[in-house]
């Protein structure tokens, strides 16, 4: 599986084509650095940013900070989740001179880590159900929720995170399992208690992979994603200077929901402008050479101080 391939890189240059005018020397805060693709594609076209790569993956990040290292000071990577981006704002401010002229948000797991077996990210490969982004933080596993959570709790967790119409079928195969003494503990396993809790015609019906749902629901509640970007973008809007822009890449409604809602109440708040009525999404062409883009949709708001 390809490592490094940056979504939406063209549309996300685009956009600081606008904001590089308003002065040389400036910083750029790329909030979700992952294996570095977005920063790199940042430090070659715009000699005049610094670059700023904030990630709570410890593996990404250091592999990022290895391969931005020719850059020199023009890029420094710090260990945090995005959401914590507000309280580094004000410490951020100080140490680069001024305000941000824009944070990148790109949302969901990176290739790399669908890649990663041992990570338990990806329904197609046999590993642990991890699931943390970051495996140094000591918070519950996927394998962890299912085993401590019963069956209303799990379809809640499927049904909200995972949008999955089946949730409370697989929420109790899941139980069965429990009560035989086979908890799923690791992907393969969550795989084929899944397959067995929904009907043949069912599968056909839904066209895709049928762990695909819940896999996305169990991601998000081990790392509480949709808590962190609320917060995430707050601490941009809090970061960013005037004219600059925050960008937003979403793989799924949940997210877009959140990031289209916040625009929206900014922009009746007079603190900036919606400059995409409707999300931008990949090209046909950048679909067929990645298809994580087939997705993806970008929302761009212009803050205004």
């Amino acid at each position: 599986m390809e490592a490094h391939v940056p979504v939406m890189l063209g549309e996300i240059l685009g956009v600081l084509e606008y904001a590089v005018p308003f002065g040389k020397d400036v910083f750029f805060v790329d909030a979700t650095l992952g294996w570095g693709g977005h920063s790199k594609a940042i430090l070659e076209k715009f000699p005049d940013i610094r670059v700023v790569g904030i990630d709570r993956d410890e593996t990404a990040l250091a592999s990022a900070a290895s391969r931005l290292s020719a850059y020199g000071a023009r890029f420094t990577a710090a260990r945090a989740k995005f959401g914590e981006l507000g309280t580094r704002a004000a410490a951020l401010r100080e140490e680069h001179g001024g305000y941000a002229i824009g944070v990148l948000f790109d949302y969901g797991v990176s290739n790399t880590q669908l890649s990663a077996p041992e990570r338990g990210f990806s329904f197609q490969e046999d590993g642990p159900l991890d699931m943390r982004m970051s495996r140094g933080e000591e918070i519950p596993t996927a394998a962890d929720i299912i085993r401590e959570s019963d069956t209303a709790e799990l379809a809640g967790i499927f049904r909200v995170f995972g949008e999955e119409k089946n949730a409370l079928r697989v929420a109790r195969g899941i139980a069965r399992a429990k009560l035989s003494g086979e908890a799923p503990d690791t992907t393969m396993k969550l795989v084929a208690v899944i397959r067995r809790s929904l009907p043949a015609a069912v599968q056909r019906h839904m066209g895709t992979n049928p762990a695909r749902k819940i896999f996305q629901a169990l991601r998000i509640a081990v790392n509480s994603e949709l808590d962190e970007i609320p917060k995430g973008l707050e601490g941009a809007l809090e970061l960013t200077g005037d004219g600059g822009f925050i960008i937003a890449v979403s793989y799924h409604s949940l997210e877009d929901r959140l990031v289209k809602r916040t625009f929206r109440s900014w922009a009746a708040e007079g603190r900036g402008t919606v400059r995409t009525k409707r999300p931008a999404v990949a090209s046909e062409e950048e679909i067929e050479a990645n298809r994580k883009a087939r997705s993806a949709k970008m929302r761009v708001f212009a803050v205004k101080k």
